[in-house]
Parts: C-alpha cells; sequence; structure tokens
C-alpha cells in the first residue's frame, strides 16, 4: 500500500473510532491483519462460545483458523446441515463476528442481507459482536454507505454465491425483487443501546467486499 494511502487511513481510523464511541460502540485500529487478529483474540475470552455470519474479512485476517485450533467454543455453521439451527445458536453466543457492508466516518454500520440472520445477530441476541472492518469501506455518509453496500457488496456476494441478480449480471444494482436477491434486509446501526457491545476493528488493509 502506499505510504500516502497508509497514513491517511490511519488518520481517518481515529475519526470513525470517535464517532464509534460516541455510539456507544468500541473502536480499535491495526496497522496490518497480523495485529487485528491479535486484538480480536484479546476480546474473546477462552471458553466462550464464538459464532459468525458469511464474513470474509474474518477469515482473511486467519481469526477463524485460530479460533478452531485454541480453547474455545467456536459454532462452526458450515459443519452443520441444519442452517436454521446453525444460525439460531448464534442469537445465545458469547460472541458474534462479522464485519460490515459499509462505515461512516462518524461510525454509523450499514449492512445488508438475504435470510437477515447476520444482521438480526448485530441487532440483538449475541452478548459480544467483533467486526473486522477493512479501511476500503469507509464512507463519507449514510447514503455512500447505502451506495456502496448496494452496488460494490451485494454484486459480488451475488456472483460468489452463483445467484440470478440483475446486479450479479451487471454489477450494478437494479433495486430489485428477484427471488435470489440478498438486498432483503437493511440494517443501520446509529447507536447501540449496549455501550461497549459492539465492537468495531478497523484494519488498514483493503478486506472483504
Amino acid at each position: 500500500m502506499d505510504k500516502n494511502i497508509f497514513k491517511r487511513n490511519e488518520l481517518l481510523a481515529q475519526t470513525v473510532i470517535k464517532g464509534l464511541q460516541s455510539r456507544n460502540m468500541s473502536g480499535y485500529y491495526a496497522a496490518d491483519r497480523e495485529e487485528a487478529l491479535r486484538l480480536a483474540l484479546s476480546l474473546i475470552p477462552e471458553g466462550s462460545s464464538v459464532t459468525m455470519g458469511g464474513g470474509t474479512s474474518v477469515h482473511e485476517i486467519g481469526l477463524v483458523d485460530a479460533l478452531k485450533k485454541g480453547e474455545y467454543n467456536f459454532i462452526d455453521r458450515d459443519a452443520f446441515e441444519d442452517k436454521r439451527a446453525a444460525a439460531l445458536l448464534a442469537y445465545d453466543a458469547d460472541v458474534f463476528l462479522a464485519s460490515c457492508n459499509a462505515i461512516t466516518n462518524d461510525g454509523v454500520l450499514v449492512n445488508i442481507d438475504g435470510n437477515a440472520n447476520r444482521v438480526s445477530a448485530i441487532a440483538h441476541g449475541p452478548k459480544k459482536v467483533i467486526m473486522i472492518v477493512g479501511m476500503n469501506k469507509v464512507c463519507g455518509d449514510v447514503d455512500g454507505a447505502l451506495k456502496r453496500a448496494r452496488n460494490v457488496a451485494a454484486p459480488i456476494n451475488a456472483q460468489r454465491f452463483g445467484l440470478s441478480t440483475p446486479c450479479a449480471k451487471t454489477g450494478a444494482c437494479f433495486d430489485c425483487k428477484s427471488p435470489d436477491t440478498i438486498c432483503c434486509q437493511f440494517l443501520i446501526t446509529r447507536v447501540s443501546r449496549h455501550k461497549d457491545r459492539i465492537h468495531v476493528i478497523l484494519v488498514n488493509d483493503d478486506l472483504g467486499f
């Protein structure tokens, strides 16, 4: 990464962290993926029950592998034949891992979902939510964050899952009502009612979609 971009991200992260703190959420800065992994593990006590949505960023920093090898009760939804049963376990977990589709300069989180298992767990249920967020997901405001979620994250995820949506075919949102649409539920986390339930680790790297 260019040193000027790295420095800009470093400074911008501090602004985002202040925004998160003003919204009852905890923010952290990690200079790289390795530091992000150390920070995340420091927030997860051994013996914790841990599960997640489909966050690519969580995998990219090596957190899933570390949890599987460590002294944690990692609930691997991919190992469940009954996906609904796996999703329901998330609501009573000690820790839920995720990323977000976009985050604003002042700390508002924006997420979209198809089945709503991810956004519902972020909103309520697990005792702690830890988000791994690359600085590529920071946007100027909520409108920009929604545009990013719909025109960047959604088309890539639709392609990744092999779905037949207009965005998968064109790369842009058509505000569709396709049977395959993954833009069913929109979650804008403006404030966390429970202080420090949501922890956001901002990583000075491009992560996820």
